[in-house]
């Protein structure tokens, strides 16, 4: 089955990879949609974050990596993904899912799959890394480098 893992990715951490690797373990085939979000100032170009995502996953053909505009379930849907995948850190991140994944579930049949973070990675999100970096410090830790 293929899954359908979206976020703005700005920038894609190492709490990101985790999840994704382990979608791409349980269901063998992932795409890894970078969606426009117009709430969010992004820092980096979407090519930008394209080319970091798809230089990790280089080599292995059960990994496709584009952006999209419009509803994540109706794209997913319509790129022939079965279930989405959600990075949950909290019980925070947990209710807004939730919410998510009951009205995708509902208007799209799509099941949503919720991937708790690691513990070594609960607290790594990219607004964090935005800041560090914007006030000069060193976040490179936090985003993964191609092996």
């Amino acid at each position: 089955m293929k899954a359908f893992y979206a976020g703005s990715f700005d920038p894609f951490t190492v709490g990101h990879l985790s999840i994704a690797s382990r979608a791409l373990a349980l269901f063998g085939s992932l795409i890894i949609g970078i969606g426009y979000n117009v709430s969010k100032r992004n820092e980096r170009s979407i090519e930008e974050r394209i080319i970091h995502i798809k230089s990790l996953f280089e080599g292995n053909k059960n990994v496709t990596v584009f952006a999209y505009e419009g509803l994540t379930a109706q794209v997913a849907k319509e790129n022939g993904a079965g279930v989405l995948i959600r990075g949950v850190r909290n019980g925070v991140d947990f209710e807004k899912e939730k919410e998510l994944a009951d009205i995708n579930l509902e208007v799209f049949g799509l099941m949503t799959v919720m991937l708790p973070a690691e513990p070594q990675f609960s607290y790594v999100s990219s607004s964090m890394v935005r800041e560090l970096t914007h006030f000069g410090y060193d976040a490179s830790r936090y985003i993964p480098k191609k092996n």
